[in-house]
């Protein structure tokens, strides 16, 4: 591919925004177990995403469902209508085969998101179903896990 044809699909792409997925329970950040996941809300994290994307010349569409199937259906939709996905699919990500088939699908960077560390918790969270299909994963930093993840989608691009 010539430079300037490289050059034009990276625009194209660029041009999309990245879709920040976030699955079951993470709309009661700030209010449920703030020992572990802090007192920052979703929308506060979403608020800093954007900020992150834009310093990044990215745009973020931010999403969270507590319904598995509107979690593929967005996936899905990333397809064709994102340039990358970052994705805290929350206990999706230790259960969801079908989550884990809709990301196999995609040909954007996926980056797999846990604001905990999910390795010093309970035996059940140590694996992801997602993990093997991601570009990427990023845990137990808390929420600049999304502003890394938003970079590395960058990176990728």
């Amino acid at each position: 591919m010539a430079k300037s044809s490289t050059r034009a699909a990276a625009q194209k792409s660029s041009a999309k925004p990245v879709f920040v997925l976030n699955g079951p329970n993470l709309n009661l950040l700030g209010q449920r177990e703030p020992e572990i996941y802090g007192r920052t809300t979703l929308a506060d994290i979403e608020k800093q995403v954007r900020a992150r994307a834009k310093a990044l010349g990215l745009t973020a569409d931010c999403r969270q469902s507590n319904h598995e199937g509107e979690l593929v259906d967005w996936i899905h939709e990333a397809r064709e209508g994102a340039c990358g996905v970052i994705l805290n699919a929350g206990a999706y990500s230790h259960t969801s085969i079908a989550i884990h088939d809709a990301l196999a699908a995609l040909d954007i960077p996926v980056i797999e998101v846990h604001i905990s560390n999910v390795y010093k918790r309970e035996s059940f969270r140590h694996h992801s179903t997602i993990s093997s299909v991601a570009t990427g994963v990023i845990c137990g930093l808390g929420t600049i896990g999304y502003d890394l993840a938003l970079e590395a989608v960058k990176s990728k691009l």
